[in-house]
């Protein structure tokens, strides 16, 4: 798959930056102005003079953090009416519609008025430049504050990130300084959010147009995400969409946040490397600084078609996570849902393709499948926190610190065999013809699954569609396994906490793909092979670990693993303040199942040089002669080595 040039709708921001307030900002006076909200009702600033304060904030109907901040604000506009506060939003980006807006309002249920800016007029009377971008006047309409709405969401290494709870409501407090008749304490405060869509002050112009390259470069690298009912939360399938987002796709890429790829070019070729060339990028540059011309309609490359639907061939068997809808509540943040769900697999199962599928892309930011072997069942039973529901029954991870139940039962990431899994930029799972998962009787399915709230209350129902194989076909057992430590103990404020673990390959393979897995704290990774010769070779460097993007990197071509070798995987961890995306850098860390805790896995799925002996049987070794480099993963047993 393609990956996305921006990260979606399903994390709390995207293409931001932090940006200081101009000091300027602050003592200026506003002038008056006019501006239509969606249905055609004027509103003026004129008529809000007997207001003890204003509060403008300029948002984007389709800015991911806008979105998250819209019940924010509504909240705060219905606690201050009383006190003599009006609110007021406003729209200044090019490529939202008036029905953009409506939409918006709708879907958040927000009330406050929100009024079309046409041409940026206002915004560039204000200053504005991002969204949502706060600006608290007084009663003469100066700007007393000007800045975020609170330090919930912070912009990170590649990403950003929502913090668990916020330590300074800004706005809020600003207003309620105001009311009160005092100096504002902090006046400006860093930004956070989506460069507002100007429209350009210069004339288009230049051999670089939309139709004849942009539309091409565009279609290649990121419409596959940015199409109406796909994952990105806006479109950019013509050409007045992407102008507005021009801006914001300059910044992001140049700053290397974009597209989501994280491996360093000196390591390994891999399939789906995501980076934007040299050429490319200048090629965006060039675009808009001209203007961001359109160029001639006739132009435009063919309509390029995707695959709706499923990306796998019409799966044999579709397993629901659960029977019924998940509740994702507006804001905030959700632990890992554990959910187990029951085949009905009475014989064993080859697995030749599986594609793990979000029913709610608005809020899914990602989904690891495992397959639960028959030896953990019991302890799934046993478990308070898992109950029936039909298919599926749930394991709420956030309920206990670190998931207790969920290690005692054996389940979790690496529980068994890795089956699928979905992150925006990542591909389904299709073996090589011949190669099969093979799925022992009586196995159940476990889904995990990371939501991200985007505003408005939400449901999900994700599920995970497989392809069976004819086991007369299958001649090699794919082997998906993880080199994972589990007894690690990362101090409180440790900026470069070192994790090493090793596995050894009992038998010839061809590594087919590599993925790193960490938490929050999540600061490098690296795969290594030792030879049996004594050599050693990087596979796969992941200097700046991303945990927004569960990244899957597949080789160009299968690398060779002799008996012998061992991959031995190195981690460093940041639990440090400096870590922007750190629940609590004064507590220590520990391996566990939810976000706030850790873990360090190095997933990988490799290829058996030898056929089967004979097709179709899964050769398990018996119970005495089991070995270690074939043996289930589960999240007690694992020893580093």
């Amino acid at each position: 798959m393609t990956a996305c040039i921006w990260i979606t709708a399903l994390l709390p921001l995207l293409g931001a930056a932090n940006e200081s307030s101009a000091p300027s900002t602050i003592g200026k006076k506003i002038d008056h102005f006019s501006l239509q909200d969606y249905r055609g009702k004027v509103f003026s600033l004129g008529e809000l003079k007997d207001k003890k304060g204003i509060v403008v904030v300029f948002l984007g109907a389709e800015c991911p953090l806008a979105k998250l901040y819209a019940p924010k604000l509504q909240v705060m506009a219905n606690d201050f009416e009383k006190e003599g506060i009006a609110f007021l939003a406003i729209d200044s980006n090019s490529q939202d519609s008036i029905t953009d807006l409506e939409t918006y309002a709708k879907q958040h249920e927000f009330k406050i008025p929100l009024l079309k800016d046409p041409g940026n007029k206002v915004a560039d009377q204000f200053g504005a430049k991002r969204t949502p971008e706060a600006f608290l006047l007084d009663g003469n309409h100066v700007v007393r504050y000007h800045g975020r709405i609170d330090d919930q969401y912070v912009l990170g290494r590649t990403s950003s990130y929502a913090k668990y709870a916020v330590s300074r409501h800004d706005l809020k407090e600003a207003i309620q300084e105001l009311v009160a008749g005092k100096e504002i304490s902090v006046p400006s405060t860093e930004i956070a959010g989506c460069i507002i869509g100007r429209t350009p002050k210069k004339s288009a112009g230049g051999d670089v147009t939309y139709t004849k390259q942009i539309s091409r470069l565009l279609q290649n690298k990121c419409v596959e995400c940015h199409r109406p009912g796909e994952v990105a939360p806006f479109s950019l399938t013509n050409y007045d969409e992407v102008a507005g987002w021009g801006e914001t796709i300059r910044e992001v890429v140049n700053q290397n946040r974009m597209p989501p790829w994280f491996a360093d070019p000196a390591h390994g070729e891999f399939a789906n490397d995501a980076r934007l060339s040299k050429e490319e990028k200048e090629l965006l540059d060039q675009w808009i600084a001209n203007g961001s011309p359109e160029g001639d309609p006739a132009d435009l490359p063919p309509a390029k078609e995707y695959t709706e639907g499923w990306r796998i061939p019409k799966p044999d068997q579709v397993i629901m996570m659960s029977a019924r809808p998940r509740k994702i509540q507006a804001e905030g943040t959700v632990p890992y849902q554990y959910l187990i769900a029951d085949p009905g697999w009475k014989e064993g199962k080859w697995i030749k393709a599986a594609e793990a599928r979000p029913g709610n892309r608005q809020v899914v930011h990602h989904i690891i499948v495992f397959v639960a072997q028959p030896e953990a069942i019991g302890a799934l039973a046993r478990l308070r926190g898992a109950r029936g529901g039909g298919q599926g029954g749930g394991l709420e991870g956030g309920r206990r610190r670190g998931g207790g139940g969920l290690e005692r039962a054996g389940i979790g990431e690496g529980a068994g065999s890795g089956l699928a899994a979905y992150a925006p930029g990542n591909a389904p799972t299709i073996l090589p013809e011949g190669s099969a998962i093979y799925v022992p009787p009586g196995s159940k399915i476990i889904f995990q699954m990371h939501y991200t709230p985007n505003g408005s209350p939400q449901e999900d129902l994700s599920s995970v569609g497989v392809l069976f194989a004819d086991p007369a076909t299958v001649k090699r057992k794919i082997v998906s396994s993880a080199v994972i430590n589990r007894r690690f103990n990362i101090p409180p404020g440790d900026p470069n906490y070192r994790v090493d673990a090793i596995r050894p390959i009992d038998q010839d393979v061809l590594l087919l793909t590599m993925a790193p897995h960490m938490h929050l704290r999540g600061k490098s990774f690296t795969f290594t092979a030792k030879y049996p010769d004594g050599k050693r070779e990087v596979l796969l460097d992941v200097p700046h670990y991303d945990p927004d993007w569960q990244l899957t990197y597949e080789l160009k071509e299968p690398k060779l693993l002799p008996k012998g070798t061992r991959i031995e995987c190195t981690a460093h961890f940041d639990n440090s303040p400096e870590n922007l995306a750190n629940p609590d850098p004064t507590k220590s860390v520990r391996f566990g199942p939810q976000t706030w805790d850790e873990m360090m896995i190095g997933f990988f799925r490799a290829l058996p040089t030898k056929d089967l002996e004979t097709p179709g049987d899964p050769g398990l070794p018996k119970k005495e002669e089991s070995d270690e480099s074939d043996r289930p993963v589960s999240l007690l047993d694992s020893k580093p080595r």
